[in-house]
């Protein structure tokens, strides 16, 4: 194994998998609200293929893996990617990214199959309000009881990433913050991104200093530096007497693209080594052609050699080719 480093000496070890394009919600910062056309069956990776790019990767010196949509689990038959993926040796981590409404059903069957970790994406605990982001009728109770089953099976820890809105749910930090003193959740509070197409590009970002201070009625947090996992760019930090912790994700007011150390595969099978870049490598194709595993490791290290220093948000600069749903986030 030798390892992956791009032109600036980044390492990179961990690979976000998109596995398909199709999803049950319509939450509005990351798709229009009438959805997006979606893409033929024939277009999507087969499961086999997500397996010979991953274990190419992984040779590379990919060892973190995770899976993502769209919403992962309205693909059939997930657990078997797990399984497959959870073969290759030298792959030390799968984890996978949910809204959470289906995550009961499944939580158990993943984890026998081999995944480690789930995080699940809620941005509100107030029903009428989780109507209103995910422009569905889908039952809250249905993601807090996904929250609990998995807990139970032994996905921990499990993560909840609160995408933090102005003048829509940023009213709901509090009640967040006391779910990691009360009920030992781990949360993690995200500044939100524009999206072109999502049509979130007028709307205002909280930013984490904000978000720190409307903390501050529950006490003082404190570093935390020790027991959760993870591959990302999150700081941790928790009230003194919390077991759960607090994570704060800055993509905007204090970007973390130094330090980035992963790359995207979308479901129609482009790796892509920046969320917010359009620059992208078609495995599809050369994989469908039977390209040689040699030749397809050349493809993700030309893909990680592309890698640009950092997003430019701050510029002005919005990705159009693609929503965030169509990258896995």
């Amino acid at each position: 194994m030798t390892g992956l480093a791009d032109s600036f000496r980044r390492s990179i070890n961990y690979l976000r998998i998109s596995v398909t394009d199709r999803c049950n919600l319509r939450c509005i910062y990351c798709m229009p609200s009438d959805g997006i056309p979606l893409m033929p069956h024939s277009n999507i990776l087969t499961y086999e293929e997500i397996y010979v790019i991953a274990q190419a990767a992984a040779e590379l010196g990919i060892t973190k893996v995770r899976l993502t949509g769209g919403e992962p689990l309205v693909r059939s038959g997930l657990p078997k990617l797990i399984q497959m993926l959870a073969q290759i040796e030298t792959i030390e981590d799968i984890s996978l990214t949910t809204n959470g409404t289906l995550l009961s059903r499944y939580a158990a069957e993943l984890k026998s199959a081999g995944l480690r970790r789930v995080n699940v994406s809620l941005d509100t605990l107030k029903q009428d309000k989780f109507e209103f982001i995910t422009r569905s009728d889908n039952n809250l109770d249905d993601v807090l009881e996904g929250i609990e089953v998995a807990r139970s099976v032994g996905l921990n820890p499990v993560k909840i990433n609160m995408v933090v809105m102005p003048g829509i749910n940023d009213d709901e930090l509090l009640d967040f913050a006391v779910k990691t003193i009360d009920d030992e959740w781990h949360v993690r509070f995200i500044e939100l991104m524009p999206s072109d197409g999502a049509g979130v590009t007028a709307l205002r970002f909280v930013p984490v200093s904000d978000m720190r201070r409307r903390l501050e009625p529950l006490g003082e947090l404190e570093p935390y530096l020790f027991g959760i996992t993870g591959n990302g760019p999150a700081r941790y930090f928790r009230f003194p007497s919390a077991r759960g912790t607090i994570g704060f994700i800055t993509p905007i007011s204090e970007h973390f693209c130094f330090s980035c150390n992963r790359l995207r595969l979308t479901s129609d099978g482009r790796l892509r080594p920046c969320l917010l870049s359009e620059d992208e490598i078609d495995l599809k194709q050369p994989l469908r052609g039977g390209i040689s595993l040699d030749s397809l490791k050349q493809l993700i290290r030309e893909s990680v050699a592309n890698k640009p220093l950092r997003h430019h948000l701050a510029e002005g600069y919005i990705p159009k080719d693609r929503l965030f749903s169509q990258v896995g986030g």
